[in-house]
């Protein structure tokens, strides 16, 4: 058993599509096809159900592909320690998140710093992130929601306080703090039901007791901005923009409504020199140490 047959089969059990695999792994068709057929002589069972041109993974193909999933990446993080450990490359990094408004800045910041270090990114929800830190398509995670796994590890790295915004002449406005249940009965432009800002809103008018009438809901937070300042309705809203002259942010006095964003990973996975830089620099970035 070669390593390169691990790898091809990894890449036609993701697919389940010959000829699609192929064309990914960039090798002809009947090529990977002997490749398979040479691995599943040498295991002595069939990986894949075929019927015609398609084919499915079956019981052992399933079984067989979480031990080269766990063994893939057990070899893919040896090589980046020794990598690292012998300074022959700057580092990688995959990061998830669902929303770059928050990092884009600090991230800027740390290529500018450090132009030799390899990003991807990946946008994700924040069931699809567990899911990638867990099965180590990623490295990190910058999430405004817990993740909380025996074997995640975090660390906040801002805190941002939550406002009602308001439209100009609004009843409210003026005011130097509300409660935020004086708003029960304004419409609501929010964000769409599931979108992770939403989820932590919501949290905050359940602790207050309200249960609001949305008028809207939208999946950006400009769109938000531009729907309050037209005086649609009112909102939650991050403070992490500043200041908006078309809508008044009120501090709200209760409940607290607070985002903690955090970076997260696996803890039983490793972590690149790169990536341990980054996790530093964002919380100093944040921090004002950096910035």
């Amino acid at each position: 058993m070669e390593l390169l047959q691990l790898q091809y089969f990894r890449t036609v059990a993701r697919w389940e599509h010959m000829t699609k695999a192929a064309q990914d792994l960039r090798i002809a068709q009947p090529a990977l096809s002997k490749t398979i057929s040479r691995l599943e002589k040498d295991l002595g069972v069939p990986l894949f159900d075929r019927e015609g041109r398609k084919i499915r993974l079956n019981a052992f193909g399933r079984a067989f592909l979480n031990k080269v999933e766990a063994a893939l990446t057990l070899l893919e993080e040896g090589q980046r320690e020794v990598a690292d450990l012998a300074g022959a490359e700057h580092g990688s990094i995959h990061l998830a998140t669902p929303t770059l408004d928050r990092l884009s800045e600090p991230l800027n910041a740390f290529v500018a710093l450090h132009p030799n270090v390899h990003f991807r990114i990946t946008q994700a929800s924040m069931g699809e992130m567990a899911r990638l830190i867990e099965s180590g398509e990623v490295d990190l995670c910058f999430t405004p929601l817990p993740m909380d796994r025996p074997d995640f590890s975090s660390t906040s790295v801002l805190y941002e306080d939550v406002y009602l915004a308001v439209p100009p002449g609004h009843r409210l406005s003026g005011r130097q703090s509300v409660q935020l249940n004086e708003a029960a009965n304004e419409p609501f432009i929010g964000y769409k039901e599931g979108f992770h800002f939403q989820i932590m809103n919501e949290d905050f008018l359940r602790a207050a007791g309200i249960a609001p009438n949305f008028v809207c809901r939208v999946d950006d937070a400009a769109s938000i901005a531009k729907l309050v300042s037209s005086g649609l309705g009112v909102a939650l809203v991050g403070n992490c923009g500043g200041p908006n002259a078309a809508f008044q942010l009120l501090p709200i006095e209760y409940p607290v409504c607070r985002r903690h964003f955090k970076i997260a990973w696996h803890n039983k996975r490793y972590l690149s020199k790169a990536a341990r830089n980054f996790i530093d620099y964002v919380g100093r970035y944040f921090s004002g140490d950096d910035a």
